[in-house]
């Protein structure tokens, strides 16, 4: 069987000039970087004539065995073309932290991914190098603020803006600087987060467009004074100077799958430390160009999909149509316990016991006013028994199962989950609602996600910070939706609860105002904003071979 990245090589990609032009993009729009991938200049496209359906591909929690989301996305988009459909694939840029230590790559696989892949999954087009450059020179102006003489009279113990960078490197979590004496001005606790968690990626994914870009970095809060008001970036002076690093940032880019069909990538926030989806400006290009827009939000639905309604689509006044969720034998088999090495022994009752995690997302989803269309992603061990099995706990919740095979098949092997997304988008969503409404107060969302979504018994929020949530609401921004940060595998805040775990207890360990970005983060359990790489990270595995080729990137 080939390998993803055998694949990736024995593909004949299209000139991007012909990608674009058959999405409807003139080739005056495009800013080309190389042959194979473009930035889209907007100013250049002509007027929407359409206004497509936009379809969410989603997830159950993810494990070890592997989902295949982004694979999935990238098969429904192709096979909908394949029925006569014309449509968009929208998905975020990969980081470079996962790719070298334990995730790897997130341009798909098999037979369903997007090329190039080898440079989308590293540099790509920059992005991710402006949105780090533009959040570390707004670090070193509030630093270079203080060292002149601090006229804006900083508390040196409330500066909350920390530094960034795009990879896994646990030890600058938590930092001292800066030292060496009075030259290099006054020490402070700091930290970095990984870019992903930046609330500049936030801006971008967010943003309506350049102006209210510079807009949004101006509300960034950088830290209180002793009387405990608030500074914001544009004090600071570096709003502006953050908008010329990011104004190429902000176009979409746009590549092409393995079957020569468009895809618009852009933005990376991860969905367990930030709100997972691809940008709002994407979105709404791609809602403009097709009929039907697939995009994907990160991990599972109680992470990506939750952040999706409540913080993608609030902000930006989008609603999805329809929604996929992605579940495979193996994961389930993993919920019903078994382990990794015995993944490939025929355990039906396994995926019975598993299902659990499938059917606790369909009833989540429902919450919103959507009933999901469940894709099976097929893989070569899956036996009769154990795909009838997943069929059975979707359908006992009231939503369709359907078998594909796009990672052996490209987009053949997911026509018929095409059909049936693109009818579910063509009758659209009128019951769909946001989990809580804008009134309600910041603590009370949190608590209603925790409660409505992971099913928490208890929802502890220390009374420091309850009372800084109030804070925040008496500053005006207690309109703001919550940004949930919690561990990915579980419903629960611990990994190790996998499965559909009831009655545990949510810790809120911290929160953090993203003002710019319009949300409130709260970050839960023992989740890191800046991850740590594995015993053996993938980057051990990945280097340039005789004839130049990149290898154990995939």
């Amino acid at each position: 069987m080939p390998t993803d990245i055998e694949i990736a090589r024995a593909a004949t990609l299209a000139p991007i000039a012909e990608v674009a032009a058959a999405a409807g993009i003139p080739e005056a729009a495009l800013v080309p970087y190389g042959r194979f991938k473009a930035k889209i200049d907007l100013s250049r496209l002509p007027a929407a004539i359409r206004q497509g359906k936009l379809i969410l591909v989603t997830a159950i929690n993810p494990t070890p065995a592997g989902e295949g989301k982004t694979t999935t996305s990238v098969g429904l988009a192709d096979a909908l073309h394949r029925i006569g459909k014309k449509a968009m694939l929208c998905l975020r840029e990969p980081s470079l932290g996962p790719c070298f230590g334990v995730k790897g790559g997130g341009a798909g696989g098999g037979h369903s991914q997007v090329m190039p892949m080898d440079e989308i999954n590293l540099h790509f087009t920059g992005d991710f190098h402006a949105i780090t450059a533009a959040h570390n020179l707004l670090s070193a102006m509030i630093d270079n603020h203080i060292y002149w003489g601090n006229a804006l009279e900083i508390d040196l113990r409330r500066v909350t803006w920390r530094r960034v960078v795009d990879m896994n490197d646990r030890a600058l979590r938590q930092i001292v600087g800066p030292l060496g004496g009075v030259s290099n001005g006054f020490p402070r606790e700091t930290g970095f987060d990984i870019t992903v968690a930046s609330e500049i990626m936030a801006i971008l994914c967010l943003a309506a467009d350049i102006r209210d870009l510079e807009r949004r970095l101006g509300d960034i809060i950088v830290g209180y004074r002793r009387d405990k008001s608030a500074v914001f970036c544009r004090d600071i002076k570096a709003d502006r100077a953050m908008t010329v690093l990011l104004k190429d940032a902000v176009l979409p880019n746009l590549v092409q799958t393995l079957e020569n069909r468009p895809a618009i990538l852009h933005g990376g926030p991860f969905a367990n430390i930030a709100h997972g989806c691809n940008s709002a400006i994407a979105t709404r290009t791609a809602l403009g160009l097709a009929d039907y827009v697939v995009t994907e939000a990160g991990f599972g639905a109680d992470l990506g999909a939750e952040k999706f309604m409540d913080v993608k689509c609030r902000i930006a006044g989008l609603k999805p149509d329809a929604v996929v969720v992605v579940a495979t034998v193996r994961a389930l088999k993993m919920h019903g316990g078994v382990a990794k090495k015995d993944l490939a022994l025929p355990n039906a009752q396994a995926v019975r016991d598993g299902a659990v995690n499938l059917r606790r997302h369909i009833e989540n989803l429902r919450k919103f006013g959507l009933t999901p269309t469940v894709a099976i992603n097929h893989f070569h061990l899956d036996s009769d028994e154990e795909l009838t099995a997943v069929k059975q706990a979707a359908e006992s919740c009231g939503a369709e199962a359907v078998i594909c095979r796009h990672w052996a098949e490209g987009g053949a092997g997911a026509e018929e989950l095409a059909r049936i997304v693109a009818a579910r988008a063509d009758a659209g969503a009128p019951g769909y609602a946001p989990l809580y409404g804008d009134d309600l107060p910041l603590a009370d969302k949190i608590v209603t996600v925790a409660r409505e979504i992971y099913r928490a018994g208890e929802v502890h929020i220390p009374s420091a910070v309850r009372s800084q949530l109030k804070a925040w609401e008496e500053m005006g921004y207690g309109h703001f939706p919550v940004c949930m940060a919690k561990t990915q595998y579980s419903f629960a805040t611990d990994p190790a609860r996998i499965g559909a775990p009831d009655d545990h207890v949510v810790e809120v360990r911290e929160v953090r105002l993203s003002a710019g970005a319009g949300f409130v983060v709260a970050i839960c359990g023992d989740i890191m904003t800046m991850p740590g790489l594995p015993k053996v990270p993938s980057a051990e595995g990945i280097y340039l071979d005789e004839s130049g080729e990149i290898e154990g990137l995939f």
